[in-house]
């Protein structure tokens, strides 16, 4: 098996085998390292990380088990969560809300006094879907717990940072800042055929070494197009239901636009030139408002 039946230069990040390779490797840490300074306002916050275990058991036997991502800390032991999301899910935020209690539980010291003093909490979803359509330019959401009254920030070591990466639309030559040029990665690495020019730093030279699928071994190759095809299959069994449920709407609506026109005694056929439905489902439409089909 080789790479001939794959057309993209490089990985597609949104695939699991790919996320973890860039992300959650000990040999390409310094990605995530930039990658996290980048989210952090640009700060060199981050000199160090140390990858733990990603996963945990609840401390109750009911608990479910929990499975990050990537799961790490920076040197001065503050933990991040960090998490590719291919499609929404039901209860997303509770999700992240939750997965979020496990560093904050594992601080608490066993066996002796504890004052109760947490290091810093971040959890960091990055987003393959729209989940607040009110404002299509506003796609970095930074939430912290608030004084609603004062609308400052009431405690810092706890925070989620949510990126609705469909939205960030800029092109090459708008990048500004590394935060910029991250998700522009992110958002169109499987597109490229080379490195853009806007991405001259050493780190993103890094990245698309590790991220060409021409250097994959054997073993590798077959685990990202194994990756690949989970990925595609959900893809498609997504687009199919929201095909499937835009079709039902369409439909529902022209009944209900037929059974009005019906009851105000339009002709059939002109209804059924309105509303492209055949004179027999016209004819055994109910006018009644609860009428169901």
């Amino acid at each position: 098996m080789g790479s001939e039946g794959l057309h993209e230069r490089y990985i597609n990040p949104y695939t699991d085998f790919a996320f973890k390779l860039l992300f959650g490797t000990e040999l390409n840490k310094e990605l995530l390292i930039s990658f996290l300074n980048a989210l952090l306002h640009g700060e060199e916050h981050i000199k160090e990380i140390t990858y733990l275990n990603s996963e945990h058991l609840g401390t109750q036997e009911r608990d479910r088990r929990a499975v990050f991502d990537i799961y790490c800390e920076n040197e001065q032991g503050e933990k991040f969560l960090v998490e590719m999301q291919k499609g929404e899910q039901a209860f997303f935020k509770d999700r992240s809300i939750y997965y979020a209690t496990f560093p904050i539980r594992e601080q608490a010291i066993k066996g002796s006094e504890w004052n109760y003093q947490l290091k810093a909490v971040y959890t960091v979803a990055i987003l393959n879907f729209v989940f607040d359509d009110k404002d299509d330019d506003y796609f970095h959401h930074e939430v912290k717990l608030v004084d609603m009254r004062t609308k400052k920030v009431f405690y810092d070591k706890l925070t989620f940072i949510y990126l609705e990466m469909p939205k960030f639309n800029k092109t090459e030559y708008e990048l500004e800042t590394m935060f910029d040029k991250w998700m522009f990665v992110l958002r169109n690495l499987s597109r490229l055929m080379e490195r853009p020019v806007a991405l001259q730093e050493r780190v993103f030279e890094r990245l698309f070494k590790a991220a060409e699928i021409a250097n994959f071994d054997r073993k590798e190759l077959i685990e990202y197009e194994d990756s690949l095809k989970n990925y595609r299959d959900w893809y498609s069994v997504v687009s199919t239901a929201e095909q499937k449920g835009r079709k039902e709407g369409e439909k529902k609506k022209q009944y209900e636009i037929a059974r009005n026109l019906k009851s105000l005694g339009i002709a059939p056929d002109i209804i059924a030139k309105t509303t492209k439905m055949t004179l027999k489902e016209i004819a055994e439409l109910n006018t009644s408002p609860s009428g169901d089909e």
